[in-house]
């Protein structure tokens, strides 16, 4: 399939879901109801940069005037065009569910659930303490697997396992830096049922994993960790948290994936709360739509 199909594909898939769903969430009360370049334009060029690996809006919008001007010949100015995407930050979110919604259901194991979380960085390092952007949502943490401090917030995904390949994402959300992953994982466990749930240490909570047993006969499989004095695990205790790690191994597989191809977690340009909910959503549909 060439690069015409394929933009174009986008489109319809735009304008589509558009009509049907996302145009409550940009109704204009303006003269200006119907401006002569379209919110599906506009969220076309956004998920179509991304996919051509372009990182950041300045060189979505230099793409587009450079090599698709004939495809949308009424782009507005960069100032133009950063004030109309800003003011669809609400659409980002319904049209990841959306996408998500309609990835072909085979081939997927709805009973073996595998969940983690990764940063978006703002700052990190010294300047994570000077960052002031979204301070009402994004905040200042420590993120171990990459060593350092950093300001912003934390995706987390929920997805079924798929063998052989990345798992199937089924619930997506948004949390500030410091949130721990649990806090997510108790405010959804009222709908995980019937299965398995596959975590790394984090998500370790003898209460919550009774509950789950119990009372919807879901089994939240972690690593093993030690006891307060404990020097090692038993051979049983190492042999049972390879296997669980092996088993969620995808989730992270998912995570690396999504960054390779839309730079998600990498979200020093952003300046606005507005801002920070295109860059996190619109990469997330853009991965979303590559996916299906």
């Amino acid at each position: 399939m060439d690069w015409e199909i394929r933009l174009t594909t986008l489109y319809v898939y735009i304008c589509e879901q558009y009509r049907n769903h996302l145009w409550i969430h940009c109704q204009r009360m303006s003269n200006n109801a119907n401006p002569e370049f379209t919110d599906e334009e506009i969220i076309t060029i956004y998920l179509w940069g991304i996919m051509q690996y372009r990182r950041d809006i300045k060189r979505i919008y230099d793409y587009t005037k450079d090599h698709l001007k004939e495809w949308f010949p009424h782009l507005p100015s960069y100032e133009g065009y950063i004030q109309r995407i800003n003011k669809l930050n609400s659409v980002f979110p319904v049209l990841a569910e959306l996408i998500k919604a309609d990835f072909p259901k085979f081939n997927v194991l709805k009973n073996i659930c595998l969940i983690d979380s990764m940063p978006i960085i703002m700052a990190k390092e010294k300047r994570s303490s000077k960052a002031t952007v979204a301070n009402h949502f994004a905040n200042k943490s420590y993120n171990a697997s990459k060593g350092c401090y950093y300001y912003g917030v934390k995706a987390h995904i929920l997805g079924y396992r798929r063998p052989g390949t990345i798992p199937l994402p089924e619930y997506i959300g948004l949390t500030p830096a410091s949130d721990h992953d649990l806090t997510v994982l108790r405010a959804i466990s009222p709908y995980l049922n019937e299965g398995e749930l596959y975590a790394d240490k984090a998500y370790i909570d003898g209460m919550l994993k009774q509950i789950l047993q119990q009372e919807q006969n879901m089994t939240l499989q972690t690593p093993v960790k030690k006891a307060k004095g404990q020097e090692r695990l038993t051979m049983f205790e190492q042999l049972f948290s390879t296997s669980v790690s092996r088993v969620r191994q995808p989730i992270e597989s998912l995570f690396n994936w999504i960054e390779e191809k839309t730079g998600i977690q990498v979200a020093s340009k952003v300046r606005s709360f507005n801002g920070l909910m295109v860059h996190v959503f619109g990469r997330l549909a853009a991965a979303m739509f590559m996916l299906v």
